[in-house]
């Protein structure tokens, strides 16, 4: 039974300090699901205090006791794996496939890599006369967001486990239940109490107080870049280290030697995939200005065949976004898409036909859109693309990283030297060549204002890893 109105501290369900309620609503439906229990600063204190406690015993646990941990948990996740998917799709809206296969599924992978990275991770190493050894950083503090909710939980939790850290986890308060999900499968998993522990909130109420946190010793956030700068700021009080993955504006260059048809059709469906609710989204597509035209009209082929509804319903490609806030921001950058002049090719602002209720968007492009225009510079969040026209390869390149984004970057090329090339002149921490998804051993993180941290695999391992030297450990 989940635990909704109760939080998870020192292995323990328990009630918060003060009592204090919100609703959490489908956005399918815009009705409410049930409430959720929301903290405050004394519940952080209690969860802190628990993850303190825990840490002199469980940072100094062996390898092998932390590998056998995570291949417990990854036993009862894959137990609790519909139950976890049911929870996205009626608190996000994603349909069903893509909540159990992607959503579910993300964050089962990142427990697996771990576990692989955890089995050859190198904890000491000779350095001259020293030892240099990677010990736990200590309580970190974890803040996710409900875009992708057990992905960004799992990337988080499994390799702070595997490093020997405690934590305290808040998730987004619009997606509470996979989460509460996640500890019920911790706890069964038997996790030592104190390791683990969550607690729901609001960012300005429960988030401020963990960055603020004297006892805290890191904070883990993945989420916008305004809140990012803001837990960044209050982390720095303590001088505490922050890991950030923020927002992200990606660009897809499709060269002029690319298989058009093939290139335009992916990134147009990887835009719109999760209702565009991917910090990564290619939702800055850059083609030849001769192929504007034939871009165009493949784009909307694949938009009009899009079919955003019932979550539940088996014809659904793409679901709502997750809250009315969202979706009023949506639509304002709709609209002001069409005032700035942009070709509207499909979609644009209000629900789909036929669809009269729930925070459905419209799938959408736009195309002849310049690099100056809001569509262009902001993270809009849902499934909207824009289409850039471009000279030749150097200014497809400068197009690229006129941004103040550096998340991800793809490239699309006949020939797979220059796409390596092209690669390595953009300033993103991820970049994807000729549709190849990500690999979940390689590093995930960006540049400039999309963060500064890295997660998956054992670049995840090293973000919850202090270094030290010992002069004369060999004498």
């Amino acid at each position: 039974m989940v635990k909704r109105t109760q939080f998870y501290i020192d292995g323990a369900w328990v009630d918060p300090v003060t009592p204090k309620t919100r609703q959490v609503i489908n956005p399918a439906t815009e009705q409410p699901l049930y409430e959720v229990a929301l903290g405050s600063a004394a519940d952080v204190d209690k969860a802190v205090k628990a993850a303190r406690n825990a840490f002199e015993s469980f940072s100094q646990t062996t390898r092998e006791e932390r590998l056998a941990l995570l291949q417990k948990i990854a036993e009862v996740y894959k137990t609790r794996a519909k139950d976890l998917a049911v929870a996205i799709s009626d608190e996000m809206g994603a349909p069903m496939p893509l909540a159990e296969k992607a959503q579910v599924g993300a964050g089962l992978g990142h427990i697996m890599s771990t576990i692989e990275a955890l089995k050859a991770y190198q904890f000491d190493e000779p350095v001259g006369s020293a030892i240099v050894t990677r010990e736990p950083i200590g309580v970190i503090g974890m803040v996710t967001p409900w875009n992708w909710p057990l992905n960004q939980i799992s990337c988080k939790v499994a390799p702070a486990l595997a490093a020997g850290c405690t934590m305290v986890l808040k998730p987004s308060e619009y997606t509470p239940t996979s989460a509460l999900i996640f500890a019920e499968i911790l706890e069964e998993a038997g996790v030592p109490k104190g390791v683990f522990n969550l607690i729901n909130g609001l960012g300005p109420e429960v988030g401020a107080a963990m960055s603020s946190h004297p006892d805290i010793d890191m904070i883990s956030f993945t989420g916008s870049t305004r809140a990012g700068i803001d837990v960044a700021q209050r982390a720095a009080t303590t001088v505490k280290r922050v890991s950030q993955e923020l927002g992200g504006k990606s660009p897809n260059i499709i060269l002029d030697d690319a298989d058009l048809q093939k290139a335009v059709s992916g990134g147009v469906a990887h835009v719109f995939m999760n209702s565009g609710q991917s910090c990564n989204a290619p939702t800055r597509m850059l083609v030849p200005k001769a192929r504007m035209n034939e871009a165009m009209e493949i784009a909307k082929a694949v938009a009009v065949q899009t079919r955003a509804g019932d979550p539940r319903a088996a014809d659904t490609n793409i679901g709502p976004v997750v809250n009315e806030i969202q979706w009023n921001k949506i639509q304002t950058l709709l609209k002001k898409g069409v005032e700035e002049g942009a070709t509207l090719v499909t979609g644009g602002p209000g629900r789909p036909q036929g669809v009269e209720k729930g925070f459905y968007v419209q799938p959408t492009v736009f195309a002849n859109v310049t690099n100056e225009m809001a569509i262009a510079r902001e993270e809009i969040f849902g499934p909207v693309l824009t289409i850039i026209g471009y000279s030749d390869e150097d200014e497809a390149v400068r197009i690229a990283n006129d941004t103040p984004y550096g998340l991800a970057g793809y490239v699309s090329s006949g020939s797979i030297d220059r796409a390596r090339k092209v690669a390595r002149r953009i300033r993103a921490g991820n970049v994807n060549l000729n549709g190849m998804p990500n690999e979940r051993t390689a590093p995930f993180g960006g540049y400039k204002q999309s963060g500064n941290g890295r997660e998956w695999g054992k670049f995840g391992l090293d973000e919850y890893l202090e270094v030290k030297a010992i002069a004369g450990y060999g004498a």
